[in-house]
């Protein structure tokens, strides 16, 4: 049995926020006040991550986890909007971060998009780990972000450019990474500029609540995404992938180039809470799910990669 790692000795999978704006950049919220909007929600953890402008401090007061962070940007040649935006976070000060509370930085622009590889550079130097953000907004199709290393993760659900834009609601570039044999993570977040985007997406991490152990689990992929639905399980085991979750309008699998249908309640039925599929190709070297409620609000699990013997029935 293989089980992702959300899932591995899981008590109680912590809430957290890893991109929102407030009023140190171009946000509409003091820090207090979104601080507090998302301890009043439920969550343990998040990270103010304005723009160009790192943060480590808890401005509410309230017993919620701070992770350090901020956004950085980089503009690239036109037509239209065209750029490069990566979050990062990272420990303390004490434990070797290398940027300083309220530390600023000036915007800038590249000439071709693989230069954001010595932003990323320099972010990891300075023990920051990296996302990369909104890439349909940013008007940056897959082979100009496909060469970046380094990223833990990429945003495959951003509530402010959803509801703005219409855009990054889905993972399809996620699965052009992941097909070349790229490990990294997918992540919902809000992006929230305005106080009503703020709490729509988020990641379910399996830690305890601490700043260190909160890092390594993003790091290693131990956490799944949600808008809302609940993920209880994940797991492949003698040639099948299960997921167990809250109920369910559909459960999809995402393996790539198979086209698996989605399972749906059966007749009479109004929701479903479970479902397994057959591995059926070896040559892709991972399987996901994701889970849509009734209010069409969706859940992702981060993929299991896979190896020869995941595919034995016995």
């Amino acid at each position: 049995m293989k089980r992702q790692a959300a899932f591995i000795d899981a008590k109680k999978l912590l809430k957290g926020a890893l991109h929102c704006h407030t009023t140190r950049s171009d946000g509409a919220g003091d820090p207090a006040d979104v601080i507090r909007l998302h301890y009043e929600n439920g969550y343990d953890f998040m990270a103010l991550t304005d723009h160009r402008n790192y943060n480590y401090r808890n401005f509410a007061g309230v017993p919620i986890t701070i992770v350090p962070g901020m956004e950085m940007d980089r503009g690239l040649p036109g037509p239209g909007c065209h750029c490069h935006h990566i979050v990062c976070v990272g420990p303390s000060r004490e434990d070797g971060n290398g940027f300083e509370q309220d530390q600023r930085f000036p915007s800038g622009r590249y000439e071709r998009p693989e230069q954001t590889q010595e932003m990323l550079d320099w972010l990891h130097e300075n023990n920051n780990m990296t996302i990369y953000c909104h890439p349909e907004w940013s008007g940056t199709p897959a082979r100009e972000f496909e060469m970046l290393r380094g990223n833990f993760a990429m945003e495959i659900w951003n509530t402010g450019c959803a509801v703005e834009d219409g855009k990054d609601t889905n993972a399809a570039y996620w699965d052009e990474l992941l097909v070349q044999g790229q490990k990294i993570w997918g992540v919902a977040t809000d992006d929230g500029h305005s106080m009503s985007q703020h709490c729509k997406g988020w990641v379910r991490v399996n830690s305890e609540n601490s700043l260190n152990a909160i890092l390594k689990a993003l790091k290693d992929g131990a956490f799944y995404s949600s808008c809302g639905p609940e993920i209880y399980d994940f797991w492949v085991d003698k040639g099948e992938a299960h997921i167990e979750c809250s109920p369910a309008a559909e459960i999809q699998f995402v393996h790539l180039r198979v086209p698996y249908r989605m399972a749906r309640p059966a007749e009479g039925e109004e929701s479903v809470t479970s479902a397994a599929v057959k591995l059926r190709e070896a040559s892709t070297p991972y399987i996901r799910a994701v889970v849509k409620d009734a209010q069409g609000r969706r859940a992702w699990t981060n993929p299991i990669f896979l190896d020869s013997d995941d595919f034995k029935t016995t």
